[in-house]
């Protein structure tokens, strides 16, 4: 059972989340809080296995708990997954530096939300899809060298197409509904590309398409 603890000012996004978690199998909500101080506190006694933090927050503010929590001096770290209203960059390094698990919009939907808890408890990152896209844009410099080629032959034509769309910032249902296939037949095939790059999770993923320059920034 991966146990949660929610975090965020706005009741009805409590609620809401609330709602979405302990519907799934295997997902519990244990907790929530209304501010940074007693989301804190709560953290620290039931020790969840996943954090889902608002930024803004009276108290303590998202990034400065989640430094507390899951930061570089920590020495028992705990798995935080930042949901927020505010697409900035600022918040989305300063998140990601303080140590989190995953940034999240809080209209990514369900589905999304859902997945960012279960790669926050395996130890694997989810970042939402459109910020993943500007990140990358940002830290990767996409190459043409023969060794590059060569990586793209170890995916078939249709890996190389559900490799585009997820680096393109598609969600899994967005994608199959692209190539006319089911969810499932997509999440074989990201499991597949896992494999045969030696990725951890589909952030990576991203990135490799990007640095090797199997999608690049003509594509948008």
């Amino acid at each position: 059972m991966i146990r949660v603890l929610i975090a965020d000012d706005q009741e009805m996004v409590r609620i809401g989340f609330r709602m979405i978690l302990d519907a799934q199998d295997g997902i519990e909500v244990v907790a929530d809080a209304a501010d940074g101080t007693a989301a804190l506190s709560a953290a620290r006694r039931l020790r969840p296995d996943v954090c889902l933090l608002d930024i803004r927050m009276p108290g303590i503010d998202g990034i400065t708990l989640t430094e507390r929590l899951a930061g570089p001096g920590v020495t028992d770290p705990l798995n935080v997954v930042v949901v927020t209203t505010f697409d900035m960059d600022e918040y989305v390094y300063g998140a990601l530096r303080a140590g989190a698990a995953g940034f999240l919009l809080k209209d990514s939907g369900p589905a999304l939300l859902v997945e960012a808890v279960r790669a926050a408890a395996n130890g694997a990152a989810l970042i939402s899809p459109a910020i993943t896209v500007r990140l990358l844009e940002h830290m990767t410099a996409p190459s043409r060298g023969e060794r590059h080629r060569t990586d793209h032959d170890l995916l078939t034509q249709r890996e190389k197409d559900v490799v585009r769309a997820l680096a393109s910032g598609r969600t899994n249902a967005e994608i199959a509904s692209d190539l006319f296939v089911s969810l499932s037949t997509v999440k074989t095939h990201l499991a597949h590309v896992q494999a045969k790059i030696g990725a951890r999770n589909r952030v990576e993923i991203a990135a490799w398409a990007w640095e090797t320059g199997l999608v690049t920034r003509r594509e948008d």
